[in-house]
């Protein structure tokens, strides 16, 4: 075991960074599923990451593409007021306190030296991610782009100091890839079907290219131990790349700017009364008629303009706008000389159409609709009152920081590793008993936690007319209570502690 600490360094590094040496792996049992491909790493051919074998520009290209408007769509007010509802629940900033702990109760085989030394060494990833002061921007970035990357330096010389620094890298300038690694000898006598079967391994590594992924094919190629990938496990249809969770979201955004345009240049257009003039040309000929026409035009006319740059009054009678009035040459044997008014457009302030692509919008992100009324105030009242969409709005913010919390474990893994507090072994052996708790908004979580507490004192009054005779003292503790047998004991010796400090004081009679 200790051999295996000091060897995870000894492999040669052939790719830009480090390489942790990790045991290997034994080779899968045979299949005809492929595996999975949850990462959105492209899988290439044997031609290598770099040989013409690879199409990478059209795939690259469009999801930078998609990169860039998920970006675009988080400036929009509508989506940028729901982004900062998400992140704020999920991220609770307090100047005491990080954002996320790390929770370590259900591991028993580790020492309680080990877990400290396990909080440390969780504190000094979060103080080098800034979670205590960019705690939102972090996650805001990952919920807007779908993934996160960083660059985990570390110094080469002297690996063992852990982590010393982390590089935010762009997302539309790397990627994953994936090459498989084929048993030559196997394949050489098997069918089409059998390769697959037979394929055992993968080489995974970083592409980086500083001016984007789909520039061209070339890069360079990074240790999949040097980055840190988090992303939002949101597969498209395909299964092949990663979305973001704003994906669903930019039709209705798309709808509503269109909406919105459409319903601007309507008002613009039909707001205004305008006149009609029907002028009686008599038996003019068509170009004296149209003349006549324009001279009675110039000689109503008259827009005179104040032009605030240059301080003057300009005449623009010259110019004839769609607002204005509409000028119609009447032939004689018709009514005579006449002036209507075209009257504006009607319901111009019915803005139900433009609100329900809003509402629409703040579906589509798992936002509550309630949120978008400016009227709906903060109501501090009891749990019961919170709104079946509260309720499922918090599970999701539960599901993205289980999510968000495998940068965590990453940064972790790779700081023990490089420490030498465990081995690969140890590491896998704890790690799903490994849990992260999120800062709670201090309002929401005490009347919550009140509320269930009195609910539990009400039906406890209720049920003690039948302790002893249908329930035990324990079942009801269990039960009706919900302690743990840990709370139980804590709970048993306390009270005893109490009594017997009561039973040492004096009573007045005995003095």
């Amino acid at each position: 075991m200790a051999e295996e600490r000091k060897g995870f360094l000894r492999e040669a590094v052939e790719l830009f960074g480090f390489r942790i040496g990790r045991p290997e792996k034994e080779a899968p049992l045979p299949s005809f599923v492929p595996p999975s491909n949850d990462d959105g790493a492209i899988a290439i051919n044997e031609g290598g990451a770099f040989g013409t074998t690879v199409d990478l520009d059209n795939r690259i290209k469009s999801e930078t593409q998609l990169i860039t408007k998920y970006r675009e769509m988080a400036l929009q007010p509508e989506a940028e007021k729901a982004i900062d509802d998400i992140v704020n629940e999920a991220i609770i900033i307090d100047d005491n306190k990080m954002p996320v702990e790390m929770d370590l109760d259900e591991i028993e085989d580790l020492s309680d030296d080990i877990k400290d030394i396990m909080r440390d060494e969780f504190t000094h990833c979060l103080k080098l991610l800034k979670m205590n002061t960019k705690g939102y921007d972090v996650f805001r970035n990952w919920y807007v782009d779908g993934k996160l990357f960083y660059h985990i330096v570390i110094d080469l010389k002297s690996p063992k100091l852990g982590i010393r620094e982390l590089r935010y890298i762009d997302p539309r300038k790397i990627k994953k890839v994936k090459k498989p690694i084929r048993d030559k000898k196997s394949l050489a006598t098997s069918n089409q079907l059998g390769k697959e079967i037979l394929e055992k391994k993968y080489q995974e590594f970083y592409i980086y290219q500083s001016k984007g992924t789909n520039d061209s094919n070339s890069g360079i190629k990074i240790a999949p131990d040097a980055i840190a990938y988090c992303h939002s496990g949101v597969m498209d249809t395909r299964n092949y790349n990663i979305l973001g969770h704003m994906h669903k979201a930019i039709k209705p955004l798309n709808q509503l700017r269109m909406l919105e345009d459409a319903t601007v240049i309507y008002r613009l257009a039909r707001a205004p009364e305008r006149r009609i003039f029907y002028i009686d040309v008599g038996n003019l000929p068509k170009q004296k008629a149209e003349q006549y026409l324009r001279d009675m035009m110039v000689k109503h006319k008259n827009k005179l303009v104040y032009d605030a740059n240059t301080g003057e009054v300009r005449d623009d009678r010259k110019f004839l706008t769609m607002l204005e009035d509409y000028w119609l040459p009447r032939r004689e044997g018709g009514r005579g000389t006449e002036i209507t008014t075209l009257p504006g457009g009607q319901n111009l302030g019915e803005l139900e159409d433009v609100q329900y692509f809003r509402r629409k919008l703040y579906e589509s992100l798992n936002v509550p609709v309630s949120r978008l009324e400016q009227e709906t105030q903060f109501n501090v009242g009891r749990a019961s009152e919170i709104t079946r969409d509260e309720i499922k709005f918090s599970k999701f913010i539960t599901r993205l920081r289980s999510k968000f919390s495998e940068l965590f474990m990453i940064l972790l893994e790779k700081q023990l590793l490089l420490k030498g507090v465990m081995t690969f072994g140890e590491w896998n052996e704890i790690k799903d008993l490994i849990k992260f708790d999120y800062q709670e908004d201090n309002h929401f979580s005490e009347l919550r936690d009140a509320e269930v507490l009195r609910e539990r004192l009400t039906l406890l009054q209720e049920i003690d007319q039948y302790t002893g005779k249908y329930f035990s003292t324990d079942w009801i503790r269990t039960n009706v209570l919900k302690q743990t047998d840990e709370e139980k004991e804590n709970l048993d010796k306390q009270m005893a502690d109490e009594a017997e400090a009561e039973a040492e004081v004096p009573s007045d009679e005995e003095e």
